[in-house]
């Protein structure tokens, strides 16, 4: 007689596992969709890094060519005034 009891212990057991099971698929499911979310995220913001990045790569080449031209005009500015003053004194001018 302890046979049809045993069965139905069984039988909750098994309905109690199914349960727990059912769960932890869902938790399971919750977590992969959160870890692709984040995954997306991460990769939204990778992708705004390196364009960022990529920008201010392109503004430290224009910043160094401006530079360059800068030092290139003061170069010249330097050399025409020593033309100029070289020109005074030879001819009495100042």
């Amino acid at each position: 007689t302890t046979e049809p009891l045993q069965t139905e212990e069984d039988k909750k057991n098994v309905n109690r596992l199914q349960d727990l099971v059912d769960k932890l698929q869902l938790k399971v499911k919750s977590y992969k969709r959160q870890a692709e979310e984040a995954e997306e995220q991460a990769n939204t913001h990778l992708s705004r890094f390196r364009k960022v990045q990529h920008e201010l790569e392109e503004a430290q080449e224009r910043a160094d060519i401006a530079e360059s031209q800068v030092n290139k005009l003061r170069a010249r500015s330097r050399d025409a005034g020593k033309v100029k003053s070289t020109y005074s004194n030879k001819h009495g001018k100042s």
